[in-house]
């Protein structure tokens, strides 16, 4: 590949003319460029029409195991296990569900698209690379590769599908570890703020616990000129202090209170702990602040993982959360704004400059 600048990169790369992930396919998605728009693995869609949406759950998962692309399954049983609870979790009122199981760790869009038209729930998977747990899940090959270089393959799968599909990302998922950004976190970040400007995809960064890598991702984006609301906090529950997420969500950033737990899992084993009463404080926190606006809510859980691991439900939000803030005195209005409109807002293909 000749060298090229980084507007001629990316330039190549918008057009669907960098064909540096699937090289022997040819056929650029089109799509209507609108303020309202997202995209589900069964194709473009109105964001007014996402409704309730869990903004962060794995239906499919191989966390643990080395890594793959794409995560291979026993299809027959996936859809036996999964499409059943899909239709339960149809049943208490959830529309859409956003897969943030990312490549090499699992992602397998296909069948995220039978499970999709098997049980009717919406569905968004993504492009990206993690780059948490230790950097397990960053092929070598990433690691040679600089920010731009990164951006142009995230770009082409927007362009041209996943996984040599037509399926598009409806956002993209990367992550950092513990501590300060590492030079291979930091260069995903980077290469998410330049995907972000040429596709508006919303850009979710599990970052959990790590208020030092918040800032210093905020300062990536501000430097490439990308602004904080088209970034999301993800596991940002895990931060006991709600200080640092005020200040993050008053810069325009999207805080995920992604962990809702209860200590008896639905597979009946018992394990973890309540989070319900965190969640809730911190809520009433950006209630009192009037940034309702920023939060987003999900469970993390898990549908079909490896053998051995425990699922995790995604049912806790409708049964149990909705049902505490109702009797907290928080209003219809309220509810609706988190868990309908923000995730609208926070979805929609929409390049967000700082």
């Amino acid at each position: 590949m000749p060298t090229l600048t980084r507007k001629e990169f990316i330039k190549k790369a918008s057009l669907g003319l960098l064909l540096v992930s699937n090289p022997g396919l040819i056929k650029r998605v089109k799509w209507e460029k609108d303020a309202e728009t997202i995209f589900t693995v069964n194709g473009q869609l109105k964001a007014k029409e996402m409704g309730s949406t869990l903004v962060h759950e794995h239906l499919l998962s191989s966390f643990g195991l080395d890594a793959m692309e794409p995560g291979q399954y026993d299809e027959e049983k996936a859809l036996t296990e999964v499409v059943p609870y899909l239709k339960y979790l149809q049943s208490l009122g959830c529309n859409t569900i956003v897969d943030c199981t990312a490549a090499y760790f699992g992602r397998n869009v296909r069948l995220l698209r039978k499970l999709s038209q098997k049980s009717g729930i919406q569905i968004l998977t993504n492009t990206g690379i993690y780059g948490a747990a230790s950097d397990r899940y960053v092929p070598q090959s990433v690691r040679d590769q600089s920010p731009d270089q990164l951006a142009a393959q995230w770009i082409d799968e927007f362009n041209n599908g996943i996984q040599g599909t037509d399926i598009k990302p409806g956002f993209l998922k990367c992550g950092v570890d513990s501590g300060p950004l590492s030079e291979i976190d930091g260069k995903l970040v980077r290469a998410a703020a330049i995907t972000h400007l040429e596709t508006g995809l919303l850009l979710q960064i599990h970052t959990s616990n790590n208020p030092e890598a918040v800032f210093q991702q905020l300062n990536i984006l501000e430097e490439e000129g990308v602004s904080p609301t088209a970034w999301v906090w993800v596991h940002a529950n895990k931060v006991t202090n709600s200080k640092p997420l005020i200040e993050a969500a008053r810069r325009g950033a999207w805080i995920s209170l992604d962990n809702l737990k209860t200590v008896n899992y639905f597979n009946g084993k018992e394990s973890g702990s309540n989070t319900l009463s965190m969640h809730y404080d911190h809520l009433e926190v950006f209630r009192e602040s009037g940034l309702l606006d920023r939060v987003l809510l999900s469970h993390d859980g898990s549908l079909f993982p490896p053998e051995g691991k425990d699922k995790r439900p995604m049912d806790i939000l409708y049964n149990s959360f909705i049902p505490m803030m109702e009797a907290g005195g928080f209003s219809q209005q309220e509810i609706d704004k988190i868990i309908i409109h923000n995730p609208a807002e926070a979805f929609t293909l929409s390049i967000r400059r700082r």
